[in-house]
C-alpha cells in the first residue's frame, strides 16, 4: 500500500492551468507561496494559453509565393530599356500586360539586378533627406499586449525620429482610425505646449 508522502505529483489540466494563471493575476507577489507550483511555471501556461489563443490553422505554405521568372525577366528589360522609369512606372506596365503583382515586388526585384528602383533626379539620397528632416518626423505603429484572461489589447507609440523619444499614446481594445486620429491630435498637442514651455 503507498503512502501518503509518496502521492503521485498533480497534473493539472487545461482549465485548471487557466484558472490558476488568472488566481496569480488576482493575489499580490507575497501571497504566490498558497500555489503547488513556481511562479515562472504560471508565467509559462500564459504564454502557452496566449499561444494557442492567436495561432491560427494554415491551409498553405507559409511565406510569399515565389514570383514568376517572365515577370522578372520584364521588369529587367524595362528597366534596362527605359533607365527614366521607376518601379511604380514599371509596375503600371506589368498590370497592362496582365501580370498582377505588388509594387514592392519590382521594388525588391530591381535592386537584386543592379537598377535603382526610382532613378534619382536629385543628389540627395533618401537617408540624407530623412537625416535632414528627422526633427520634424513622427513615426507611430501598434504593439500587442495580451491579459491573463487571454484579452488582446492594442498599444499606441509614437517615436521623435529625431531625438528617438517614444511616446506612449493609449491602449484598446478596438482600435479605430477616429481613435487613432484622436490621440495623434493630442500627442501635437502636448509637444505644442511642452515646446512653448521651453522657449518661455
Amino acid at each position: 500500500m503507498r503512502s501518503a508522502c509518496c502521492a503521485a505529483r498533480p497534473r493539472p489540466r487545461p482549465a485548471d492551468r487557466a484558472v490558476l494563471a488568472a488566481l496569480s493575476a488576482a493575489l499580490p507577489r507575497l501571497r504566490w507561496p498558497v500555489f503547488f507550483v513556481q511562479p515562472k511555471t504560471l508565467l509559462r501556461w500564459h504564454r502557452e494559453l496566449v499561444a494557442r489563443q492567436w495561432t491560427y490553422p494554415t491551409t498553405t505554405s507559409p511565406g510569399r509565393p515565389p514570383t514568376a521568372q517572365v515577370v522578372r525577366q520584364l521588369v529587367h528589360r524595362f528597366a534596362t530599356e527605359n533607365p527614366e522609369w521607376e518601379y511604380r512606372r514599371i509596375h503600371g506596365e506589368l498590370l497592362g500586360l496582365g501580370h498582377r503583382v505588388a509594387p514592392s515586388t519590382v521594388w525588391q526585384i530591381l535592386p537584386r539586378a543592379g537598377f535603382d528602383p526610382a532613378p534619382r533626379r536629385a543628389a540627395l539620397t533618401w537617408r540624407e533627406f530623412l537625416t535632414a528632416q528627422a526633427t520634424t518626423i513622427i513615426a507611430c505603429d501598434f504593439f500587442t499586449i495580451d491579459t491573463v484572461f487571454l484579452r488582446r489589447l492594442y498599444v499606441l507609440s509614437f517615436i521623435e525620429l529625431g531625438s528617438r523619444t517614444v511616446h506612449l499614446a493609449g491602449i484598446t481594445a478596438h482600435p479605430t482610425g477616429s481613435w487613432v486620429t484622436q490621440q495623434a491630435h493630442n500627442l501635437l498637442m502636448d509637444l505644442a505646449i511642452g515646446s512653448i514651455g521651453c522657449v518661455s
